[in-house]
């Protein structure tokens, strides 16, 4: 039996855990063993990101087994705002891990996004091993369209689904909340805000305190309450800077939810056509500048408008590339692949 060895076993409800608890199904259905011990025969390794099992994954990599790294984006918000020290060398510990595995470790790495692959060639300089881009996929029964163009709008109810809303992206939940509101006061729509992930009680009061819309918190939710609560909303709102290769923008896309946001990381790779709106930032993402919150409300106001049809359309695209089934395919070709390419090269 072919058996993949995936590290570290990555725990929670978002990330890496969402994807791992997703990859690890899909191999299962095609009767692939997985292991989560380095020690153990496997015929490769997945790499989640990075480990600090170093020695063992070395030991794997002796022994013949082919190391496929898993990389998305670069932690860099701590280097432009302060997110105290403890972050801080957390953050540049984890830059240190990921930089090393993929220069010293890994036979392969996939990147999840052309921007993430850019960002890290820009970075840390072009990897000396074979590289290919797989967007993260999602499964289309689990992830589905219940409804078009319903519930009612207005009011229009925005969605904002994050893990965690804190160590320097409390930027994103007042970006939404900005939306939301100049949505209600200068175009004249009824809007709510549905707030799904972790954000402490402090932060939580401060924004409830100032906010001129209504706001539903949700909290962490289980992983299988997302698509419910997805196809009870109009719009999705995209609120990372510099994306990989977000897993909530596609859960939306297939629950036929038109995504919002600014042109940012991989989200022009995402959102395609009326699948949703992306519009240019208006500053310096780089520098955490003041986004252009009056672009992205003209063209949320524009899909509230036309609900029908950009939901059809996210559904659709959803359909045609982003499903799971083609996700793990890719994959497992670069897991399990015999021709050896050109090292260096890269493939797409």
């Amino acid at each position: 039996m072919t058996r993949i060895c995936i590290v570290p076993r990555v725990e929670g409800l978002a990330g890496g855990a969402s994807f791992r608890n997703k990859f690890e199904d899909g191999l299962r259905t095609r009767g692939v063993d997985v292991t989560h011990d380095l020690a153990a025969l496997s015929d490769a390794v997945l790499v989640l990101a990075g480990t600090r099992n170093l020695l063992p994954l070395w030991r794997a990599r002796r022994r013949g087994i082919r190391v496929v790294q898993r990389l998305d984006g670069i932690n860099w918000v701590h280097r432009k705002r302060n997110t105290g020290s403890g972050h801080f060398l957390r953050a540049e510990y984890g830059n240190f891990i990921l930089s090393f595995i993929r220069s010293r470790r890994a036979d392969r790495i996939i990147y999840q996004s052309e921007f993430s692959r850019n960002w890290w060639n820009e970075w840390y300089g072009e990897a000396r091993v074979p590289s290919t881009v797989i967007h993260n996929g999602v499964d289309l029964n689990v992830y589905s369209a219940g409804r078009v163009g319903n519930p009612p709008c207005p009011p229009c109810k925005i969605l904002l689904v994050e893990g965690n809303l804190g160590g320097g992206y409390e930027m994103g939940l007042d970006n939404a909340l900005e939306l939301a509101e100049t949505l209600k006061e200068k175009h004249n729509l009824a809007v709510e805000l549905t707030v799904v992930g972790r954000i402490t009680d402090e932060h939580r009061a401060r924004v409830a305190a100032r906010a001129r819309v209504p706001i539903q918190w949700m909290g962490s939710l289980p992983r299988e309450r997302i698509p419910e609560i997805m196809n009870s909303a109009h719009l999705f709102f995209s609120a990372d800077l510099h994306p990989a290769c977000p897993n909530s923008v596609i859960e939306a896309l297939a629950c036929g939810l038109p995504v919002a946001a600014f042109d940012t990381g991989a989200l022009t790779e995402l959102v395609i056509g009326d699948a949703g709106r992306i519009v240019p930032y208006g500053s310096d993402p780089w520098k955490i500048g003041k986004p252009d919150i009056s672009a992205l409300a003209a063209a949320a106001l524009e899909m509230s408008k036309d609900l029908p049809r950009f939901c059809t359309a996210a559904r659709r695209h959803a359909e045609s590339a982003l499903g799971l089934d083609r996700m793990v395919d890719e994959y497992l070709k670069v897991l399990l692949e015999t021709d050896s390419p050109r090292r260096g090269g890269e493939e797409r």
